[in-house]
């Protein structure tokens, strides 16, 4: 007699669509403006490398953060957010340094892609091992900084105040872009508990 053991599917365990992955990491704009308001409030407005720097990067430790708890556990927290603050007030220092501070739309969207490449580098650097592409993540980053100071702009923002970062609109089109980006280069894998053994089944010789 032969015994055998059958798997089964766990009915209490749910395998999360992309759908749903995307859009909990979508979820996570919420974080952008309160990083702003936390990044002006330390910082000031951007007109100085003071305060493009420590506004920078108090906004980045924030958007940082937002994004650990929509990652579905994919980001290490030790890693990822002191690499965003870092990046993040290192890229805002470069890029409002280049345009001396303006805030046209050429200008902030200059700006947008000088930070989106120091931040994402410095992202990059925070992805786990199993991340494939990892460069595409600092080229994506430069892109949708871009554009999230273009959207921004063009929504009729007042841009002019100087703010370490862009407003929810552009918040909502960089985060669920980025989302995107972040399922190719690194897919959420469920935890085990998929499966369960059922109980041993016999058979005939």
């Amino acid at each position: 007699m032969t015994r055998m053991r059958r798997l089964h599917r766990n009915p209490s365990f749910r395998n999360p669509t992309f759908f749903s992955t995307w859009l909990l990491w979508s979820v996570g704009f919420l974080a952008f403006p309160i990083a702003g308001f936390a990044g002006t409030a330390v910082g000031g407005r951007v007109s100085n490398p003071v305060s493009a720097l420590i506004g920078g990067a108090v906004c980045g430790v924030v958007i940082g953060f937002g994004q650990v708890l929509v990652s579905r556990r994919r980001l290490n927290p030790l890693n990822w957010v002191p690499l965003t603050g870092i990046g993040l007030g290192l890229g805002l220092l470069l890029g409002s340094t280049v345009v001396d501070y303006r805030t046209t739309l050429p200008e902030l969207a200059l700006m947008g892609a000088i930070t989106g490449i120091v931040l994402g580098a410095a992202q990059a650097m925070g992805l786990p091992p199993r991340t494939r592409r990892r460069w595409l993540w600092a080229l994506g980053m430069a892109t949708l900084w871009a554009l999230g100071w273009t959207v921004t702009t063009l929504a009729g923002v007042n841009v002019e105040a100087q703010f370490t970062n862009f407003g929810a609109i552009g918040a909502v089109t960089v985060t669920a872009l980025s989302g995107l980006l972040l399922h190719f280069l690194l897919p959420f894998y469920p935890p085990s508990g998929m499966w369960l053994r059922s109980r041993p089944t016999s058979t005939a010789p």
